[in-house]
């Protein structure tokens, strides 16, 4: 039986990337030896965040030892200057390798890898995926895969809160290192064969819950779900153009479902508008189901996605869907989508307008029909094959 990890950032917390993570892990358990190397304190540990206890999955906790102060400072030094001022070349990104992951880290975490004796590694998001490609020679015949969950452009573009433009030649040069890296649509290894001329492979992500009761359309109401983080999800943009819309609707209303940073000041807008009626935060909840059941129109507002998968959440229950014009957008949705141009207000709120004279029965079909594509077995199949194959 092969012996598959995955190291991630972490698993025992609320997010898409982590639901995902465990989705996967958890089929590929009933075929291969399984392990989580995650950076989560042994503490966190909760095997019912993801149903994880229904899977025969091992759990390694790590963390990166210090390093000496002064290294500290002379590696950070050398990090600033390769982003900000250095020519982009060969040689200046070999050194930015090191100076972002110092020697003592390197040794870590290669030592718990080849301590597993895994015969695949898969680092989760771009991040692992690079520290993974700065240690590839030393973790020998293991397939080393680094499975991405951003877009290029979100990962890559200007003003980026990842890597952006200014590592953009050295993540170029660090992907080579891998055997595979994954991406999460067509779209973007297209980008990356055009840019890097390397290609990716394309998987994407598998709808990771079971759909409750399908929508019926009778209930006048808005959805949105994701984390309150600056930007990316675009609420601030969903609330204003709700605003706008709400001028000549005084029957339909917004519920936004997550958690995070910018809560208190998407709040604050709600509030200033006098709309408190209208559009409601709620809380994460393990029962989202309710919400997708109870919706007949969701939303997708986002700056900047890698695979929605609620869209796939929503269209499994049934719903229509308006969302940003974003490529990865377009893959998922197709001609079913009602899409406006990324970050125009006003454009939002005309979709809104036309979401609420659709054809509700007919699109509802076609988002049920349309959702099939992302099934467990399909995706968890092309996952099988990636790892068999030599």
């Amino acid at each position: 039986m092969k012996r598959i990890c995955f190291l991630v950032d972490s698993i025992f917390t609320i997010g898409g990337v982590q639901r995902v993570t465990a989705v996967i892990a958890g089929a590929l358990s009933k075929e291969y030896d399984v392990t989580i190397v995650t950076f989560d304190k042994p503490e966190q540990k909760d095997l019912t965040i993801y149903q994880l206890q229904d899977f025969p999955i091992h759990y390694q906790f790590f963390s990166y030892p210090n390093i000496h102060p002064v290294k500290d400072r002379l590696c950070k030094a050398y990090s600033y200057l390769y982003r900000k001022l250095l020519p982009q070349c060969g040689m200046t990104s070999g050194i930015y390798a090191h100076s972002s992951f110092p020697s003592k880290r390197q040794r870590a975490l290669t030592a718990i890898l080849q301590k597993g004796k895994y015969d695949v590694v898969i680092g989760v998001h771009a991040f692992l995926a690079i520290r993974l490609a700065t240690i590839r020679k030393e973790l020998g015949n293991t397939k080393v895969i680094g499975w991405i969950h951003n877009s290029f452009e979100a990962l890559l573009g200007e003003g980026s809160p990842y890597l952006g433009t200014e590592l953009k030649y050295h993540y170029g040069r660090q992907i080579r290192k891998l055997d595979k890296v994954v991406v999460l649509y067509q779209q973007d290894a297209e980008m990356y064969k055009q840019v890097f001329g390397y290609l990716p492979v394309s998987i994407y992500n598998p709808l990771t819950l079971k759909p409750g009761k399908q929508s019926e359309g009778q209930n006048k109401r808005f959805l949105a779900v994701g984390r309150f983080s600056p930007k990316h999800k675009g609420f601030d943009l969903l609330i204003k153009a709700f605003v706008l819309f709400a001028k000549n609707h005084n029957d339909w209303s917004l519920d936004i479902v997550g958690d995070g940073p910018e809560k208190d000041n998407l709040q604050q807008m709600i509030t200033d508008n006098h709309l408190e009626g209208r559009i409601t935060l709620h809380p994460f909840t393990n029962h989202i189901q309710d919400y997708y059941s109870s919706a007949s129109i969701y939303v997708l507002s986002s700056r900047w996605e890698g695979m929605p998968l609620v869209l796939v959440e929503a269209m499994a229950h049934g719903l229509p869907v308006v969302a940003s014009d974003l490529p990865t957008c377009k893959e998922v949705l197709g001609d079913f989508g009602l899409f406006f141009k990324n970050g125009d207000i006003q454009e939002l709120a005309q979709r809104l307008e036309e979401a609420t004279h659709i054809d509700w029965p007919q699109k509802s079909e076609e988002a049920l029909k349309n959702a099939r594509r992302f099934d467990i077995s399909e995706i968890v199949g092309q996952w099988k094959l990636l790892i068999e194959k030599q």
